[in-house]
């Protein structure tokens, strides 16, 4: 069974994390943390960003659904420019073949996400694999595709779309259904990585020349108080819930 629904990229991984709940369905509270990181850590040169999230619902009611996240990124940092992405993957080519069957130079990233399932007797959590690549961008903005490989409960090869703006990485999650009769799947934590341990191809003198693209460009100047990062999130059947963090300047910078 594949799914393919407009939706995701981004959101998020490791370092200080800040978070403000907003209530969300019938007397629900969400609570949503943020976080990112740069490795290496050095100001004006390439680097691999790890973006994540994590949603919790404090009351022990099922976990809500998600169906939107807008991240807000330094508008600086150089995404859109980081060399990753030179080709792209369509989304025929991932539902007909999986990250396999994308070209090489369409690799961007790579990640993880744990989903959860709400049961009469448990919630039922699976972990399931993240392959960022770069789709088709009709509009002169850079689209990517992310796609998502869980078993159980989710038995599905799924496609979540997103375009990056400046500063900006707006997101539409769709419902993704379970079990005939039972709730939707709700997607509670995500990381991503986008560059680090790529391989990419160059013709050189006719010949096909392996190389790894530098990553994202980190700014020669940290803004006071550090590079910040902010989420917005929305569920359905209404609510939101909102987080904010910053990445520490790097010492001596």
């Amino acid at each position: 069974m594949r799914l393919s629904r407009p939706g995701l990229s981004l959101a998020l991984v490791l370092v200080a994390v800040f978070g403000v709940c907003m209530p969300v369905g019938a007397g629900a509270a969400q609570i949503a943390k943020i976080n990112a990181r740069f490795t290496p850590e050095r100001l004006g040169h390439a680097t691999t960003l790890s973006l994540g999230f994590k949603l919790v619902t404090p009351d022990r009611q099922g976990p809500a659904a998600l169906s939107a996240m807008q991240l807000a990124y330094p508008a600086n940092l150089g995404l859109a420019t980081s060399g990753l992405g030179l080709a792209s993957c369509s989304l025929s080519e991932l539902e007909a073949m999986g990250g396999e069957g994308c070209p090489a130079n369409s690799r961007m990233g790579y990640g993880s996400a744990v989903v959860e399932l709400a049961l009469d007797v448990e919630t039922v959590k699976e972990q399931i694999s993240l392959q960022v690549f770069a789709g088709p961008s009709p509009d002169g903005y850079l689209h990517v595709l992310v796609y998502a490989s869980g078993v159980y409960p989710v038995y599905a090869q799924v496609v979540l779309s997103g375009v990056l703006l400046r500063g900006r990485l707006s997101i539409v999650v769709p419902p993704i259904p379970s079990f005939p009769e039972a709730p939707d799947i709700s997607m509670t934590q995500m990381q991503l990585t986008l560059g680090g341990d790529l391989t990419y191809y160059e013709r050189v003198g006719g010949k096909l020349v392996a190389y790894h693209p530098a990553g994202v460009g980190l700014p020669s100047r940290c803004p006071s108080g550090g590079f910040p990062f902010g989420a917005t999130f929305a569920f359905l059947g209404g609510g939101q819930a909102s987080a904010h963090t910053a990445v520490p300047c790097p010492q001596g910078s």
